[in-house]
């Protein structure tokens, strides 16, 4: 059985239980001893581990943070505890590169900027956009783009088929993400029909107020907004309003600004599994190669 396929039967199980956490508020907290979902085992790259800092290489362990409200980058899987998804895959191959154990951790999104920068967290992973306003408190290594979706009811029975559609009706986000931003922008064109903008602590929360028709839409990113759709337990209940996505950007991985080496190793292994295939397979076995990148960029190049 090949590496991709045994990806896949992972990839397959974990989705049947997802949607336990995504018509609820949340699933709990988890830490995932080590995200690795198989016995891939590629050579450690010892130039890249060399640049890592003492304390990583003393602890022998990576934690990262993360939301895990967001499948299919990270969600909690069938056991309500292991966090999995595109982003403890990839975490997996990174340590697998540095030879080091990754500790996927359940993190509040808003606060992991602040948990990296004082050295809570050694990174975050979370779908997290990379932007300027961001990259004034922490680096990002930038390794997938997407852009913004509109998700509504199945049936779309208030005709939302554009973001001008909102104006004057509630929408439900995650507190903290670039979609907050997005909707201020959007306000401006609303002419006296502000948008109710109602921001929860999770991506789930903000589904249950569109399940249960207190918002009239959600705005998620393209992939996990896709998933959402197609999934055979939530299809039934979300649709996307149209085919378009606003404002599309590149995910990061958060770094502290006073840690360059940890940030050049990161971007190293990056490249490498992306020149050796492995970063291709992650995303294939998710459905989300159309996030790809072709090169792994620092604060988007900035």
């Amino acid at each position: 059985m090949t590496r991709t396929n045994r990806r896949t039967l992972c990839v397959l199980g974990a989705a049947l239980a997802v949607a336990a956490c995504l018509l609820t508020s949340a699933c709990g907290e988890a830490t995932t001893p080590d995200a690795s979902a198989e016995a891939h085992s590629p050579q450690v790259n010892s130039t890249l581990r060399g640049q890592l800092p003492q304390s990583v290489l003393d602890r022998g362990v990576l934690r990262v943070g993360t939301d895990a409200s967001y499948a299919p980058m990270s969600f909690f899987g069938p056991d309500g505890r292991t966090i999995v998804g595109v982003e403890p895959d990839l975490g997996a191959e990174i340590g697998h590169v540095l030879g080091l154990k990754v500790r996927f951790v359940q993190t509040d999104f808003t606060k992991l900027l602040t948990k990296v920068s004082r050295g809570d967290l050694d990174l975050a992973m979370s779908a997290m956009t990379d932007t300027a306003q961001r990259a004034r408190q922490v680096d990002f290594v930038d390794y997938f783009g997407a852009g913004t979706s509109i998700v509504v009811r199945r049936g779309n029975p208030d005709g939302i088929t554009e973001i001008e559609d909102l104006c004057g009706k509630a929408v439900a986000v995650e507190q903290g993400t670039t979609q907050v931003d997005l909707l201020d922008r959007a306000e401006k064109n609303c002419a006296g029909a502000p948008i109710d903008v109602k921001t929860f602590s999770t991506n789930s929360d903000a589904l249950v107020q569109l399940r249960t028709g207190r918002a009239v839409a959600v705005l998620n990113d393209l992939p996990p907004a896709e998933f959402l759709v197609n999934d055979s337990r939530t299809k039934s209940e979300y649709q996307l309003a149209s085919t378009a996505q606003y404002e599309p950007g590149l995910y990061g991985v958060v770094v502290p600004k006073d840690q360059p080496g940890l940030r050049e190793a990161l971007q190293g292994a990056l490249e490498e599994l992306l020149r050796n295939g492995d970063y291709a397979d992650v995303l294939t076995a998710w459905h989300v190669s159309d996030g790809a990148v072709d090169r792994i960029s620092v604060n988007a190049d900035r």
